[in-house]
């Protein structure tokens, strides 16, 4: 068992038997396959908004379903589940991370009921699937700004490149 990195089941009643150590929560998700800054100072950033930040990670077959093979480049994730949780768990910025088989975070937004869904300012309010499951719970969502504009595709890209 890593620190930090929670069953879904166990992270609810966790939540739910201390609310006050929890929020507001914040929750946000993605594949956070090779850690860069831009991936540091988005959660940095959305830690910031509330009492707590939760992290849903994408599994490995999730990031394989969003992430196809393209031709060339090697199969994603790169970075195993256990070590991306690990390293996002160890994180200043981050209280919680779960690991995810669904391509969407729906269900973790309905089990977990955050104060304050987290995306990149690159993404749209009306084109986010997790969008209606988090005004459903009564939520928030906020888009912040990229800092440090940079993808694990490009990083993989410019590697191969050397």
């Amino acid at each position: 068992m890593i620190s930090g990195v929670y069953g879904l089941k166990e992270l609810a009643r966790a939540i739910a038997s201390n609310p006050a150590q929890w929020r507001p929560l914040v929750f946000t998700n993605g594949c956070f396959d090779i850690l860069h800054a831009g991936h540091v100072r988005y959660l940095q950033q959305a830690s910031s908004l509330g009492r707590s930040l939760v992290v849903g990670l994408n599994s490995d077959a999730s990031v394989q379903a969003l992430k196809p093979q393209q031709p060339g480049l090697p199969t994603r994730p790169i970075v195993p589940e256990e070590q991306r949780a690990e390293v996002l768990a160890a994180l200043k910025a981050v209280d919680a991370v779960v690991i995810f088989p669904e391509t969407t975070a729906i269900e973790l937004i309905a089990t977990l009921k955050p104060d304050i869904y987290v995306k990149g300012g690159d993404y749209q309010i009306e084109t986010l699937p997790e969008a209606p499951a988090v005004l459903a719970c009564g939520g928030k969502i906020s888009l912040v700004k990229i800092e440090v504009p940079s993808s694990t595709s490009a990083i993989v890209k410019r590697i191969l490149q050397l």
